[in-house]
């Protein structure tokens, strides 16, 4: 069983019987979950002062041998307020010996990116305590494929989709969409040639989606992938306005005007049923017209 270590650096923990359920889940296991007062840390709308924020993550560099696990409560923002002040140098030193699994979304990807433009460290885009392991129904495939995911050198994600068939190779990175965009043009936004993109989002409508990915085309990020992978994108609405502009069609569009391949469809991001992903990992992606298959390597591993 595994020593999990808690850390908040966006936003406060509203739902604390949420993560106090995670707790809950992740202890009957025979997990021990340290740094548990991240989750009532509080300072207006943050988990914490930026100064307590950003320590937490600082302190990622004397986390005990013991600690295999580093988890994010929840999202929400903050996390790029944080970024000036965080000691990625020392961070990199210290992953170089030893990495954990540090795992979270949403917000998060701020930091997440900045570590693998800064450090080359590899870390897991997946559940979170709250929103995922504190839900009232635990989704039973995310759970099984965290842990999957965290323990096993290869596995693979398939879903079905409707794009050409095509396969690609390369590194996997990328995220929340808003959070990638927000990088742009600063130090903290890896430099990935041949890659392989996984993006998501919540409470986006098509256009804006459109917009972000449209600005990543502008600054010649999207040519230099391999593949543009959608995740999920719930929480808008369309309305009579729109007379048909939708998600699919948006995703018609960019396949149309892109040079890359666009599959959406995978189960990731802001959903209860969610894929784990190691950013920074090797990936090798074959689509036959109908069904994916990510075969994902080269991350690490807890035993």
């Amino acid at each position: 069983m595994s020593l999990i270590s808690l850390i908040a650096p966006s936003g406060y923990c509203v739902n604390q019987a949420a993560a106090a359920r995670g707790i809950e889940r992740l202890e009957q296991v025979g997990h021990q979950v340290a740094n548990q007062q991240a989750v009532t840390r509080r300072f207006q709308r943050f988990a914490g002062t930026d100064e307590q924020r950003a320590a937490e993550i600082n302190q990622l560099t004397t986390l005990s041998p013991e600690c295999d696990i580093v988890l994010a409560v929840r999202g929400g923002y903050g996390a790029t307020r944080l970024l000036e002040h965080i000691d990625f140098s020392r961070l990199g030193r210290a992953f170089r010996s030893r990495t954990p699994v540090i795992c979270g979304h949403s917000d998060f990807t701020a930091i997440q990116l900045a570590l693998l433009a800064q450090c080359g460290t590899i870390t897991f885009s997946g559940p979170m305590l709250a929103g995922n392991f504190g839900a009232e129904t635990l989704d039973d495939y995310t759970w099984q494929h965290f842990w999957k995911a965290i323990t096993q050198a290869e596995y693979a994600v398939s879903w079905n989709n409707s794009a050409e068939a095509c396969s690609a190779s390369g590194t996997i990175w990328g995220g929340n969409l808003a959070m990638l965009v927000s990088l742009l043009g600063s130090p903290w936004l890896p430099a990935v040639d041949g890659g392989i993109l996984v993006v998501e989002d919540i409470n986006e409508h098509p256009f804006r989606v459109e917009r972000m990915l449209l600005q990543l085309h502008h600054a010649g990020i999207l040519k230099r992938q391999k593949a543009l992978i959608l995740g999920s994108f719930n929480g808008a609405t369309v309305s009579d306005y729109d007379a048909g502009y939708d998600f699919n069609e948006m995703c018609q569009m960019l396949s149309a005007r892109l040079d890359i391949p666009v599959l959406p469809g995978l189960p990731f991001g802001h959903e209860p049923q969610t894929v784990t992903l190691p950013l920074g990992a090797f990936g090798e992606l074959q689509h036959d017209g109908q069904q994916s298959v990510l075969t994902i390597s080269g991350h690490q591993v807890i035993a």
